[in-house]
Parts: C-alpha cells; sequence; structure tokens
C-alpha cells in the first residue's frame, strides 16, 4: 500500500517511520510511505505557504497554491488514492474507518496546520477529512502517523500474528479481556487460573466476560450498538451481565 503524506514538516516522519512494526513493513515492501514537502510549492523565496486570513482572526490559514500543487504533483506521479485532510473537523476516526481504509491501494494524506487550510482547496480536492479525536494537535502530522500506523497493521502479513488484529480491541464493540505473562506469580498476585488449566473453551468464555466487564467499566457506549450470538449471551446470563447491558442499552430513564 502507499501512503504519500503532504506536509510542511517531513522531519517529523522520520523517527517514527524508522522503528518497530512500520520499519519492518517498509522493509518487506508491503507499505510504501513518501513524504512530500509542501513548503517546495510555494512560489517565493521565503517558500511562504500560509497567509492570514480575509476577514481579520486570529492565526494564520494555509494558501491553496502551495496545497494544490502538491497534490497535483503526487496525483500526475501515479497516486491516484483518495485524499484524506486531518482536521479537527473530520470525521471521528475508529477502527471501522481503518478497515475501510484498509482496502485501499494507495491514500494521499494532507497534513494541515494553523488555523486550517483555504477553503477552496478544501472543497476541490479533499474527498474526506478524518479528525483522530477531540482536542487539537499543532498540525496533523501526528494524526497522519496513527492513520498509518493502524491501517497499515491491517494489511497482509504486517502483524507477525495474523490473528492479533482481528482480536485486538475494537475489532468488535468490546474493549480487550485483561493480559498476563510470566512470571505466574507477581508480588504476591497470581495469574487466573483459568488461563493456566489448558481448557481453551473455558479460557475462551474467561476472557469474553472480562472483555464485557471492561467495556462496561470504561467504555460502556460501545455496548449500545454491540449483537451477541445466543451461546454469549447465556454466559453473559450466567454471569449477571445481561441486565448491565440492556440498561446500557436502553440509555437513560427519566
Amino acid at each position: 500500500m502507499l501512503f504519500d503524506v503532504l506536509t510542511i514538516f517531513p522531519s517529523l516522519f522520520v523517527s517514527p517511520l524508522e522503528e518497530g512494526i512500520l520499519r519492518k513493513a517498509r522493509q518487506e515492501g508491503k507499505i510504501r510511505i513518501q513524504l512530500t514537502d509542501i513548503r517546495d510549492f510555494a512560489d517565493d523565496r521565503h517558500a511562504t505557504t500560509d497567509d492570514r486570513p480575509f476577514g481579520g482572526g486570529e492565526g494564520m490559514v494555509m494558501k491553496p497554491e502551495p496545497l494544490t500543487a502538491a497534490v497535483e504533483k503526487v496525483r500526475a506521479a501515479g497516486n491516484t488514492g483518495r485524499v484524506i485532510l486531518l482536521t479537527p473537523q473530520g470525521r471521528r476516526y475508529s477502527q471501522e474507518i481503518a478497515r475501510e481504509l484498509a482496502t485501499e491501494s494507495s491514500l494521499i494524506l494532507v497534513c494541515g496546520r494553523y488555523e486550517g487550510v483555504d477553503e477552496r482547496f478544501r472543497a476541490a480536492f479533499c474527498e474526506d477529512e478524518l479528525s483522530i479525536g477531540d482536542y487539537i494537535l499543532t498540525g496533523g502530522e501526528l494524526a497522519a502517523m496513527v492513520v498509518i500506523d493502524s491501517v497499515s497493521r491491517l494489511l497482509p502479513g504486517v502483524l507477525g500474528c495474523p490473528d492479533s488484529a482481528e482480536r485486538d480491541t475494537f475489532s468488535r464493540r468490546l474493549l480487550k479481556h485483561p493480559q498476563y505473562t510470566r512470571p505466574r506469580n507477581f508480588r504476591g498476585v497470581d495469574v487466573p487460573e483459568v488461563l493456566t488449566n489448558g481448557n481453551h473453551a473455558e479460557i475462551e468464555g474467561y476472557r469474553f466476560i472480562e472483555a464485557v466487564r471492561r467495556t462496561l467499566a470504561r467504555r460502556p457506549d460501545l455496548l449500545i450498538q454491540e449483537e451477541f450470538t445466543p451461546q454469549e449471551s447465556r454466559l453473559l446470563q450466567k454471569h449477571g451481565l445481561l441486565e448491565a447491558i440492556a440498561a446500557v442499552k436502553a440509555g437513560p430513564t427519566g
């Protein structure tokens, strides 16, 4: 998969792309990441990419000419993928959207800065807009890295264990169950016995129940649209969780 990233700070990507799974995926040719410096397309000797907003107001706005020229250069080089603007005004990023993007062969990620980008550029070129949360960053670069990382790990062969992505938190609307590793006893606290008895059916049931309990405690909103199989419902009833889930789905009363 090809990611073309348009930014005024390409050096921000250097270290993250040289570490861990992303580095391995790049070395193996499973992903390609190309960085385009928007300043290279400015038409003055100061490489100006922003200016004051018409009508006055705070901050600066990214100019349309360098952004347009940068996108057109990437398009001319063969990337016909979706142009995505990273902006607080975009749709809220989620695992579902990551799976959606993982079906693409290429993406063009535009890193917004300052008070945003000129509306004429946004309207003409941006086919999608994404926000990674209801907070403000100094720019879209960190958001672009989040998209690259989360999408890349869903691509075939990127993760060492093929099942990892399918069993992650948010692979369905449940947080992941608690995890344990060696030693079996740490400072007087034992690993739950069910995880050591070798009964895989019991282990799966335990993990499912603990995932539901954790979701109820931390992110009950996720359960509103979650559906359970008849077998799961029986297990939830056995552990006294079905009524709590029903209450969450019913929403606040009174």
